[in-house]
């Protein structure tokens, strides 16, 4: 009994070990703007600089769907959103924090992982943060 209780609590651990890791890696970067997403490079961080700078919608999706993949972030920034987009990022990279916020927010961004729901448990919103009510 002792055995099966000391294999069980290792288990629990690792478990949750796993899920503390791979948690971090995936949401670390989302709303804040010092950190770095998953699929950082050297390369494509010279990409997505150029393409900010000419503000090239459809190279910023081409990029960000490349290798299959689809980030929500593509499906809620359109070509007619994407200027204010870029002026929240120069915003952010020039320190006003504030004011790329209040670009995000209207953009349906939000705060990444600051501000998930009211925080009263109803689970009324959906994963990518959209209510669904």
């Amino acid at each position: 009994m002792k055995n099966k209780v000391i294999i069980l609590g290792t288990l629990v651990v690792a478990f949750l070990g796993v899920i503390a890791f791979t948690t971090t890696q995936a949401d670390a970067y989302r709303g804040d703007y010092t950190e770095v997403g998953p699929n950082h490079t050297e390369g494509r961080e010279a990409e997505m600089e150029e393409i900010f700078e000419s503000k090239d919608y459809n190279a910023w999706v081409e990029i960000m769907t490349e290798d299959g993949r689809n980030p929500g972030i593509v499906n809620k920034i359109d070509e007619e959103d994407f200027d204010s987009f870029v002026e929240a990022r120069e915003l952010a990279q020039a320190g006003d924090t504030e004011a790329a916020n209040e670009i995000r927010e209207e953009l349906g961004l939000g705060q990444g992982g600051m501000r998930r729901g009211q925080g009263n448990g109803t689970g009324r919103m959906a994963r990518d943060g959209n209510c669904n009510l």
